[in-house]
């Protein structure tokens, strides 16, 4: 707290300083002076003094001070008789005039200690309504000051006319707050310093552990955000008197800090440019950097957004999906701007056709992502569904319930429609969500998640979908395991094997998609060449197109093998061969089975039997998407039942391994985990569970009462 800062670099030029000592400050809780701070602040001010800087006090305490002592002396000359009548309540004008003797005694004597000298000066309110007064005020601080004397000003209590001196107000000044930024102005002082009992403003109760000191004030950040205590225990200001004297003192061009007068040396580190307190300036607008909100900040605020998404009713985050479904279609012509101009700057970037591929949201796709919104949108409701009901024990109703995880955090590269996706299965399944993408989509992924959380009522408020935009690096997000539950990648295997070794939040996600395909002996072959094209040639980029294609040893006999080489090659497939293939077809040996190729390429193998294909996938596979092609039933349930990946198929493409082609609506990526979801990830993994027990006044005491039936209850009951 104590940094440099270099928005404060205006205090080398400060010659003139207005110090305000609250009664806070001066008194201690029960009363009586807080001599070590008072002699702590003499101190400095001597120093400063010494310096060569002119300072202005402002002091407050006297009514305090008077009224502790008349109470004192009261019970001192009191009868017993006499305490036992109501004791009525001190006059505070003649305590104004008893206190205000009494401190400036004290701070005589604690300046004279210190060789300074200090001089009185009292005002009142309508003392300043007169110009001629007003002059000599000012000349007579201009004297005191070039004899290196101390001001100490204070309002004249004893004396005023006003009832209520903190609401009745003449607009002038109203208490000692602003009366230190009246006469900061008036003597055209260079700094206002407001002495506080707290280390400056805070964003929430200071007393809250959450709350964080605001260092530069910003009126149009936090004029709305900031709540205040009570007044102040002893005088009448507390914290919205300071504020308020402060911004009019700052808009009037004198900077102003609010610090603690409890800390020996605030003041000195002020005027040394640290980071103390909070400062108020007629520039801190400017100078505030515009920084996008942490990445922290942005998980927690995730999570508040998404228990006021999980509070409304199943059709009110049905609406919100609809909404953004409409706000897609209609921003479809700015989304493909934003979009075309992401692509053309990674093709001049020279980015791989792959990436390039990916990235662009080709004619139709807004369109189709519509779609699939509104189809997520009619689902059944997976939240807070009871999956499970128990009968524990007489009265005593057990129901295990659907649950949101709580934030996701979504790494993703180049593609901009798993933005939209991941986003409105956050809805559904009630997620804060925070998503990370690429530099390459900047644009088309700032564009879309306007869109989307503009769409999303403020009853629960666009921040419970965060954009990351800052150079904050995935491994600073990885951190956060305090506020996010779950990552999810999807990207590169380079991307998805980084964030698994480096984070302790759970990573669900897959890093290779090395899909295979089997042709067995009793294929069909018509039925395989479309199958193997389809699975190849689709969109060779996703995670499920085939990479590798194993076939039987029969079919090399029979010619089928050639005709699927052929095949590929008219499709403009580039084929390189395992130890087998490479020798018999005359094609480039593969470096690895274990290689994802993402593009027009892959790898064939010959291989005995079903038993040799999948000890093949076993040993090279990555566990995501397999097929067999097969008109032997009892071979086709050997390969369906054995090969350990998440998604197996018999006669179908693996381009079929997708949310929305699975009803789910959408995927936020397809799992290869074995914890927890597995396969395209839709609303369903996105939720854990929670245990609801329903009783009747049921106590343990050590199962004596208790009889247990563990008796299952339909779940509708």
């Amino acid at each position: 707290m104590g940094d440099m800062d270099p928005s404060r670099g205006f205090v080398k030029d400060v010659k003139r300083l207005v110090i305000k000592v609250g009664t806070a400050v001066v008194t201690r809780t029960d009363g009586r002076l807080a001599l070590g701070r008072l002699g702590a602040l003499c101190e400095q001010i001597k120093e400063l003094n010494s310096q060569g800087y002119e300072v202005i006090l402002v002091s407050s305490g006297a009514v305090g001070l008077g009224r502790q002592r008349l109470r004192y002396r009261r019970l001192v000359n009191s009868s017993f008789a006499d305490l036992q009548k109501p004791q009525v309540e001190l006059d505070g004008k003649a305590c104004a005039a008893v206190g205000q003797n009494s401190l400036m005694a004290l701070y005589d004597t604690l300046f004279s200690e210190l060789d300074v000298s200090s001089a009185q000066l009292l005002v009142t309110d309508s003392d300043f309504r007169d110009g001629d007064f007003r002059k000599q005020l000012s000349e007579t601080v201009k004297s005191l000051l070039s004899l290196r004397v101390i001001p100490i000003f204070n309002e004249n209590d004893a004396v005023s006319t006003r009832k209520a001196p903190y609401e009745d107000s003449s607009g002038i000044f109203w208490d000692n707050d602003s009366l230190a930024a009246l006469l900061a102005l008036e003597l055209k002082a260079d700094l206002l310093v407001l002495l506080s009992d707290v280390e400056g403003l805070y964003s929430g109760p200071p007393s809250d552990p959450k709350s964080k000191l605001i260092h530069t004030y910003v009126k149009e950040k936090h004029q709305g955000e900031i709540t205040f205590g009570d007044k102040s225990r002893v005088g009448r200001g507390g914290m919205t008197a300071k504020v308020k004297a402060a911004v009019n003192a700052a808009n009037a061009g004198i900077p102003v800090v609010i610090t603690s007068g409890y800390a020996a040396e605030n003041i000195l580190k002020v005027l040394q440019g640290k980071r103390i307190g909070t400062l108020f300036h007629q520039n801190a607008h400017l100078w505030e950097p515009i920084k996008e909100v942490g990445a922290h900040e942005m998980a927690v605020a995730a999570r508040e957004s998404s228990r006021r998404l999980q509070a409304l009713s199943s059709q009110e985050r049905k609406k919100i999906l609809l909404d953004i479904a409409d706000a897609l279609e209609a921003n479809e012509k700015v989304i493909t701007i934003e979009n075309e101009a992401d692509v053309a700057a990674a093709q001049q970037a020279g980015y791989e056709k792959s990436l390039i591929s990916r990235l662009a949201l080709k004619p139709g796709k807004i369109s189709s992502l519509a779609k699939s919104i509104r189809v997520l949108a009619n689902m059944e409701d997976a939240i807070g569904r009871v999956l499970k009901k128990t009968q524990l024990a007489d009265g005593l109703i057990l129901e295990k319930t659907s649950s949101p995880l709580g934030v996701l955090l979504i790494v993703f590269e180049s593609r901009p429609d798993a933005l939209v996706q991941i986003a409105s299965l956050a809805i559904r399944s009630g997620n804060g969500l925070l998503l990370k993408g690429g530099k390459e989509a900047k644009r088309s992924n700032a564009i879309l998640h306007k869109v989307i959380t503009e769409a999303i009522p403020d009853t629960v408020g666009g921040k419970v979908i965060g954009l990351v935009t800052t150079r904050e690096e995935i491994p600073n997000l990885l951190k956060l395991d305090d506020v996010i539950d779950l990552v999810i990648p999807r990207g590169s295997n380079k991307l998805v094997s980084q964030i698994k070794s480096s984070t302790k939040i759970p990573v669900l996600g897959h890093a290779d998609g090395i899909c295979h395909v089997y042709v067995d002996k009793s294929a069909d072959m018509d039925m395989a060449k479309k199958i193997v094209l389809d699975a190849k040639i689709d969109y060779p980029a996703a995670c499920n197109a085939m990479e590798t294609l194993l076939v039987h040893k029969d079919l090399v006999q029979t010619g089928a093998l050639n005709d699927l080489i052929n095949d590929l090659h008219i499709e403009g497939v580039i084929l390189y061969g395992g130890p087998r293939a490479s020798n018999l077809l005359s094609i480039p040996q593969a470096r690895s089975f274990h290689h994802e190729y993402n593009s027009m390429a892959c790898t064939v193998e010959i291989v005995d039997d079903v038993g040799a294909a999948i000890d093949h996938i076993h040993h090279h596979g990555s566990a995501h998407t397999d097929c067999i092609i097969t008109e032997d039933q009892e071979i086709a349930e050997i390969f369906l039942h054995q090969v350990d990946s998440a998604a197996v198929f018999h006669n179908a493409s693996t381009r079929f391994c997708d949310g929305a082609r699975f009803g789910l609506g959408a995927e936020v990526g397809i799992s290869t985990s074995r914890i927890h979801a597995r396969g395209p990830v839709g609303v369903e993994g996105l939720l854990t569970t929670r245990w609801i027990l329903k009783g009747s006044g049921q106590v343990v005491d050590g199962d004596k009462g208790v009889t247990y039936v563990h008796k299952d209850v339909p779940v509708d009951s």
